[in-house]
């Protein structure tokens, strides 16, 4: 009996902590934010188990209305961003104006993206009579559009020949004859398709007339160009801070090829953001839709714009042991006619003209696409259809600081490269050169040298493009640099004689001509601008057969064409810059000095500055008031001239102020 009344007063002892330890934990979980550190261990598992059940709320809500969250928030963003521009073009819209074609361009090409991607089968519904009734008719519709277009382009030259001279015509003439010359050595001449030769000339000449020819393509340009040098400027940060302040004393080495570096950080990280992937695809789609290539081609072709020859093939690389023989010449052409965004900034920090690089490696993208199809016609049918070729690869890098160190790490062999190619080159060249002049003393000659044998094997080539006499021989010594060692070693070399014309100085001395003319400049930027040397045939074929080992013996039996083509493709590109960018002639001196001087308009501009280095090239100055102008111009022109520029070759007081 005791024993049992004592259990039943253990079991309500028992039971009455039992409740009150459940009071507790209710008032735990009605007050889950108590705050000074009073909560003890035995309450924190409530306290995770409330907080695990909140989150959970949250997630479940974000999954069930994530779609409309994220346009919540990225029409936030859009509206934020339009306000900006907006309020930007009200207080300058000059200054906002690049701003605003960007922006518009933009919105035009995502909303194309969508609206095609919905609505692309109903558009070829509604095109569809209308391709029946051309595909009718072309026949002879074909035959009354290429007699247009050829007379339109006879009736341009006679106007244009009237205006600005003669000389253009002989780059068109030389436009044709490397036309004739790479059908004639054709892989298979009887199965040529002109429809990609013709479109991609006309790309090209198209290209080059609204940039070179028109205000506003030339102001998008040259604003471009200025850009993409202020922007390169900004690695001096990095090269200052690595090298100290006197960097720039070893200015190749420290200046220049840091650009290298922040080049390809850059880009990778536009690679990482899927950017590059979008415009490859754009400018691939073009050339597709009107030149009738083959969708590899076209990507690897406007890749080669921004990319390299080899990092280009790797866009594409799952399909590349699938090509065919005519589409992997073609690759290759692409690359070797093409040059990389990434050396692009070392040339413009040399002094070469911005715009002209820009425009030379945009429109030798369609080139290499048309040279490589009229050498190496197409004979087999392509596998690799339309949309495979625009599924390019994605970056490997998980976030976008990882992409610009991946970037930045990968440049290191491209700097390297330059580095080391540079000085086995040029000493090779000092070595050679000292051989033939060795070699041309047992003859009493000992002029001869490496420069001499190329400007006398290249000469008939850039006589072609449109250079001059005078200059042929100048811009046949860079060619044969840039075959034998490099488009980097050539253009260093063109730098020197653009900054001696800047100079003002004489034009001979000692009978050694100093420097060319602007449009000879011009002429030989284009025929520069590409891979196609010797030193490039090796990488290629190096990193084409590590791609695409299956493909090794197709690659070397391809890879010499593939380098002529690109050369060639190099000079056409040449031959359209020297159709559309010829120097006025004398007369038109005349009047815009005249002009110029007498008014109140800006005299430091493009034309004012070319024609006054004409002027005080060709001038003779033989003492105090013994000056004689050159092109029959007067002396107060000089005299202005003289003021503008102040020649260091020149006393401009010895310039009487009248006869």
């Amino acid at each position: 009996m005791r024993f049992q009344l004592c259990t039943r007063k253990k079991l309500k002892v028992t039971t009455t902590l039992d409740l009150l330890a459940l009071n507790l934990t209710r008032v735990t979980k009605m007050m889950p934010t108590q705050t000074g550190g009073e909560l003890h261990g035995s309450n924190l598992p409530s306290l995770t188990s409330y907080l695990e059940r909140k989150y959970g709320t949250v997630q479940d809500f974000y999954q069930k209305h994530k779609t409309t969250l994220r346009y919540i928030l990225w029409g936030i963003l859009l509206t934020v961003y339009l306000a900006m521009v907006i309020a930007a073009c009200a207080l300058n819209f000059h200054q906002a104006l690049p701003l605003f074609v960007i922006t518009v361009a933009t919105i035009f090409f995502v909303v194309w993206d969508h609206f095609m991607a919905k609505y692309e089968h109903r558009v070829k519904e509604l095109l569809s009579p209308g391709r029946r009734l051309l595909d009718r008719h072309w026949s002879w519709l074909k035959w009354v559009i290429w007699s247009s277009l050829i007379l339109g382009v006879v009736f341009w030259l006679i106007f244009d020949t009237a205006k600005l001279g003669q000389q253009q015509l002989v780059s068109f003439g030389g436009l044709i004859v490397y036309v004739i010359l790479l059908f004639l050595f054709s892989k298979h001449p009887t199965k040529v398709r002109w429809r990609p030769v013709f479109w991609g000339i006309g790309l090209q000449f198209l290209l080059g007339l609204l940039i070179l020819r028109t205000g506003p393509g030339l102001m998008a340009f040259q604003w471009l160009g200025n850009q993409v040098e202020n922007f390169l400027e900004h690695t001096d940060a990095g090269a200052s801070f690595l090298f100290g302040e006197n960097y720039k004393d070893h200015f190749l080495a420290f200046k220049v090829l840091p650009m290298v570096v922040f080049f390809g950080a850059v880009m990778s990280m536009l690679y990482y953001l899927r950017l590059m992937q979008w415009i490859i695809r754009k400018i691939g789609w073009v050339m597709l839709v009107t030149m009738g290539s083959s969708p590899i081609e076209s990507v690897v072709a406007a890749g080669n714009i921004f990319v390299g020859l080899t990092e280009s093939a790797l866009l594409v690389r799952p399909y590349l042991p699938h090509v065919t023989k005519s589409e992997l010449h073609a690759i290759m052409t692409a690359g070797f006619s093409t040059m990389a965004g990434s050396v692009l900034g070392i040339y413009i920090s040399f002094g070469i003209s911005p715009a002209h690089l820009l425009t030379a490696s945009v429109m030798s993208a369609p080139a290499s696409l048309a040279v490589a199809k009229l050498l190496r016609p197409e004979t087999e049918t392509p596998k690799i259809t339309l949309k495979n070729a625009m599924k390019m690869g994605m970056s490997d890098s998980r976030n976008l600081l990882e992409a610009a160190s991946h970037g930045a790490s990968s440049s290191i062999s491209v700097v390297a490269h330059i580095a080391v190619n540079l000085i086995a080159f040029l000493a090779l060249l000092s070595f050679v050169n000292a051989a033939l002049s060795w070699f041309g003393n047992m003859f009493d000659y000992p002029q001869l040298s490496f420069e001499i044998i190329c400007s006398y094997i290249f000469m008939p080539f850039s006589l072609m493009m449109g250079v001059n006499w005078q200059d042929s021989f100048m811009v046949a010594k860079l060619i044969g640099y840039k075959t034998f060692f490099g488009e980097f070693v050539a253009y260093e070399y063109l730098s020197k004689l653009v900054d001696l014309r800047k100079g003002s100085g004489p034009k001979f001395v000692d009978g050694v001509q100093q420097y060319m003319s602007i449009h000879s400049e011009t002429i030989a930027t284009y025929a520069l601008c590409g891979f196609s040397n010797i030193c490039s045939l090796g990488m290629v074929v190096g990193a084409f057969t590590s791609i695409a080992p299956t493909r090794k013996r197709d690659i070397a039996s391809e890879a010499g064409r593939a380098l002529i083509a690109g050369t060639i493709a190099c000079f056409i590109t040449a031959c359209i810059a020297g159709i559309l960018s010829s120097t006025p002639v004398d007369i038109n001196c005349h009047h815009t000095l005249e002009n110029a001087f007498a008014s109140s308009l800006s005299q430091n501009t493009t034309d004012v500055v070319s024609c006054c280095q004409s002027l005080l090239s060709s001038t003779v100055a033989k003492g105090p008031g013994e000056v004689i102008p050159g092109g029959n111009h007067s002396l107060s022109s000089l005299k202005n001239c003289c003021e503008l520029l102040k020649p260091s070759t020149l006393n401009c007081t010895w310039i009487p102020d009248q006869l």
